[in-house]
């Protein structure tokens, strides 16, 4: 039986599965092949495991590069697994084309060739988000495909890792390892700022605020982005 957790990350939660020996997930909520070979058996629970990987995204978050690996369990077929050792092997803040790590397949196989579709596909089926970083894989002309987690966070990704996002320490918040609450900038944040509260649905058009509700539905079309912003 796995066990499971649960992490809170500024790009929202994140399940994360483990075994005896180490990670064996770790899936954004609603992704693209969310929870993929977890099985309907899991228990909730507190492994040494879990507390390192939260205390490494509680670090990657806040943009620095931990000195530090959480023990990965990967589970797939051998393919997969040596596609997977080499996404490990892509630098922070870098990124490869999906032709090249097609190429360095090809060399770990002795084969003369391998297409990029195939190594694409093991790319997709990647278990454990961000930690195996299958999200600095791109295309041939830098495009930003491919990521089962969605390519909004992909570019956020990589621009964290590239130092454009505004980051702030994490707080503890009822575990050892702490957790990152981050507000990102979305149309709701411009609403609390702009009204003073909290934005909850569209039927807060008949509250007391209705005429701030309005003023900020005009504003909002062409507002410009608003940095990433820390909060609870």
């Amino acid at each position: 039986m796995n066990a499971v957790s649960t992490y809170q990350s500024p790009l929202g939660e994140l399940l994360l599965a483990a075994d005896e020996e180490g990670l064996t997930g770790m899936w954004f909520q609603g992704q693209k092949y969310f929870a993929a070979g977890l099985g309907e058996e899991t228990e909730t629970r507190r492994l040494p495991v879990f507390e390192e990987t939260k205390r490494w995204l509680d670090l990657y978050f806040q943009g620095k590069r931990p000195d530090f690996f959480p023990a990965l369990h990967m589970q797939g077929t051998p393919f997969q697994k040596l596609v997977w050792e080499l996404l490990l092997q892509i630098p922070y803040g870098e990124t490869i084309t999906y032709g090249e790590l097609a190429g360095q397949i090809a060399a770990q196989l002795g084969r003369a060739s391998m297409s990029a579709q195939a190594a694409g596909g093991a790319v997709g089926h990647n278990k454990i988000s961000i930690l195996i970083p299958c999200h600095r894989v791109v295309g041939r002309d830098q495009s930003l495909t491919g990521y089962a987690g969605g390519l909004e966070r992909k570019k956020w990704l990589l621009e964290l890792e590239q130092g454009k996002h505004q980051v702030f320490p994490g707080t503890v918040r009822g575990s050892v390892s702490g957790r990152l609450y981050f507000r990102l900038s979305t149309d709701g944040e411009r609403y609390r700022r702009h009204c003073g509260r909290p934005w909850k649905n569209e039927a807060d058009s008949g509250s007391p605020q209705h005429f701030r509700y309005r003023q900020w539905k005009a504003l909002s079309a062409s507002a410009a982005p608003l940095p990433l912003s820390y909060g609870s």
